[in-house]
């Protein structure tokens, strides 16, 4: 077991940051990671990043996941959100028997991509049957196994309930083998990442291919990081995309007025003291942003550390800071391409394809309003019980 888990990841990706950004042209124009970014992923571990130590994964922090997503992102938007989907599907593990997670992760490339929560498996011997299609499984193209989260169908025919009353949910794995992919993924943004959607017939899941998604009391591994579950690492790692593009973004406008001559005038763009108060507001705003979803993060992870529990207040600091961070990462991404001039409008130069990118994270579930709304009611009702 690594000593110190995580340990190189960052310095991993930044040591192929650059071959990244030399395919993103091409990963946007075939809407797929090329075979030399998915090649040089594997190479480096990236896609064992969360995955237990006891299967030979890193296990990392949440901090080193989200610095590893964000340094990514700054080179390619799609390859980071690929790599953030795929890794976080591998958390999984955590739920599975060690064999069948050996299995499935460590058989090559031992990679897993799932979409939404849709549709029901029937409970037969042995385990399951479906006939189901599901959508945005970004990452399905380079995965080797999929997965779904399903609603389980009794044998008598009704819904099975937890005992809150709730539907049974269960993720489902097979081999990528035994489904269809339909390339449906025409987007303004994240081009490349192949958010397919993908169907099986009559598909039988055994058993122990099954596993209770982000429920504490099925984990067979006993990491921290497995306490916040996979919708909080979501959320952390999509918005550390977020931060990426905006950096990138806002370096490519800082970059482009340091030569750039505005029309009908003599001086460069640097001496423009409009876009030099531009500049530093935007800086601040970014800087602002990236301090508080660390902040926050490191905040939950000291506390998770200590006690052993994600709590409700954590989950909701997660996702407040999560979808704040990413609406003003727009905000950012929208000052330097209007800051860019008609520069930013040509596929040639690097915002164009940075600012479709961004508004396509923004539309993401991570970013919805209703997160707001979420958080602002518990703090409501936490101030009305302490008013009792």
């Amino acid at each position: 077991m690594n000593a110190t888990p995580g340990f190189g990841l960052v310095e991993r990706v930044r040591a192929i940051a650059p071959l990244i950004a030399g395919e993103a042209e091409d990963i946007e124009r075939t809407r797929r990671l090329t075979p030399a970014v998915v090649s040089a992923l594997i190479e480096s571990g990236l896609y064992r990043a969360l995955l237990p130590q006891s299967l030979g994964g890193a296990e990392a922090p949440i901090e080193i996941f989200m610095q590893m997503q964000e340094e990514i992102a700054k080179a390619d938007a799609s390859t980071a959100w690929c790599l953030g989907q795929c890794s976080v599907c591998a958390m999984i593990a955590a739920s599975l028997d060690h064999h069948t997670a050996n299995e499935i992760f460590n058989t090559a490339p031992g990679i897993l991509a799932w979409g939404a929560i849709a549709h029901e498996a029937r409970a037969v011997e042995g385990g399951y049957r479906v006939t189901a299609r599901w959508d945005f499984a970004s990452g399905s193209r380079q995965a080797s196994w999929l997965g779904a989260h399903v609603r389980i169908v009794g044998a008598d025919g009704t819904l099975r309930k937890n005992t809150d009353g709730s539907p049974e949910v269960r993720t489902i794995l097979f081999p990528v083998a035994s489904a269809v992919l339909h390339d449906v993924w025409q987007a303004i943004g994240l081009a490349g990442t192949g958010t397919d959607s993908y169907e099986v017939s009559d598909l039988f899941i055994p058993e122990r291919f099954t596993a209770f998604r982000d429920v504490p009391s099925a984990l067979v591994e006993k990491g921290p990081l497995y306490r916040i579950g996979t919708g909080s690492t979501f959320s952390l790692g999509f918005a550390a995309v977020s931060l990426g593009v905006a950096r990138a973004t806002l370096d490519a406008a800082i970059a482009l007025s340091r030569a750039k001559h505005q029309s009908l005038a003599a001086s460069a763009m640097r001496d423009n003291q409009a876009v030099q108060g531009l500049i530093g507001r935007t800086e601040g705003d970014l800087r602002a942003a990236r301090a508080y979803l660390y902040a926050t993060a490191n905040a939950m992870w000291h506390d998770l550390c200590a006690t052993g529990q994600f709590s409700p207040a954590h989950r909701s600091a997660v996702r407040l800071a999560a979808t704040w961070t990413i609406h003003q990462s727009a905000k950012v991404v929208d000052a330097a391409y209007h800051m860019a001039g008609a520069t930013a409008v040509f596929r040639s130069n690097p915002f164009e394809r940075r600012f479709r990118d961004m508004h396509a994270i923004a539309q993401q579930i991570q970013a919805r309003d209703t997160h707001y709304e979420d958080v602002g009611r518990r703090s409501w009702r936490a101030t009305e019980v302490e008013r009792r």
